[in-house]
């Protein structure tokens, strides 16, 4: 399926950035109509050559810059209007591509750092992450920056984690690291959708990507010029030819 977004038919989905159009500030359009959505328990992956505008969807449907056109909703609850912050305490847990983490601080203090809009008991979440990267449990009294790049991603996930988001965003969460570690952070990605959690990524490892991917979206110039399964767009000559070399 490819050309245009086609929605499943009944429910909307989980999380949906659907028809949006806007830049930052008074500048030029970025997006231009895409549509960008995730069910629960999936993986979809934002993909397309650079520039395209795919950390700037990712961030629409943030609340980090206003739309012109089109809306943000979240569990059937139009977010439009709401900041970061609020999208946050609405259960959106964002990971930007940089500056993830607190580098002065353990990583201890960084999961913390995470829970802090919870009165709860969060320290069983905090358990959970460190089951899910146990190399953090290992190193939870060393600051966060004195990690690898892998390590300090984890750390970035883990304390996303530790809002206990109801989707979880990631901006290039690969961006930098070895294949190896990358294979491994993929794995963890896996690992935390298989609990139900939707997971919404941007990639600029595509074709890595689009293979753990449940949907995938090819942006061209901020607007959707192929989408379908992961598999469907690894399959699809043009997106190959186009995308991923081949």
């Amino acid at each position: 399926m490819t050309g245009d977004v086609a929605q499943a038919a009944g429910a909307a989905p989980y999380l949906i950035g659907e028809a949006m159009r806007g830049g930052y500030g008074r500048g030029a359009d970025i997006l231009h109509g895409c549509t960008i959505a995730v069910e629960r328990g999936e993986i979809a992956v934002i993909v397309g050559p650079n520039g395209a505008g795919k950390s700037t969807a990712m961030k629409a449907v943030f609340g980090m810059l206003d739309l012109r056109e089109g809306s943000v909703r979240l569990d059937g609850e139009d977010i439009t209007a709401l900041s970061p912050q609020a999208r946050v305490r609405k259960g959106m847990g964002f990971v930007p591509q940089t500056n993830n983490i607190f580098a002065s601080m353990s990583v201890e203090e960084n999961l913390e750092m995470g829970a802090f809009i919870r009165d709860d008991d969060f320290h069983g979440t905090m358990e959970q992450v460190y089951d899910l990267f146990p190399i953090l449990r290992d190193k939870r009294r060393q600051a966060a920056g004195e990690l690898s790049g892998g390590q300090r991603q984890q750390v970035a996930v883990g304390r996303a984690l530790m809002t206990k988001p109801k989707v979880l965003m990631l901006d290039e969460p690969t961006a930098g690291v070895s294949p190896i570690v990358m294979d491994e952070l993929f794995d963890r990605i896996i690992e935390v959708a298989r609990t139900g959690l939707p997971v919404l990524m941007v990639e600029q490892n595509a074709r890595q990507a689009l293979e753990i991917a449940d949907k995938g979206y090819v942006l061209v110039q901020g607007a959707n010029a192929h989408t379908g399964t992961g598999a469907e767009l690894l399959a699809d000559t043009a997106v190959r030819r186009s995308f991923l070399g081949g």
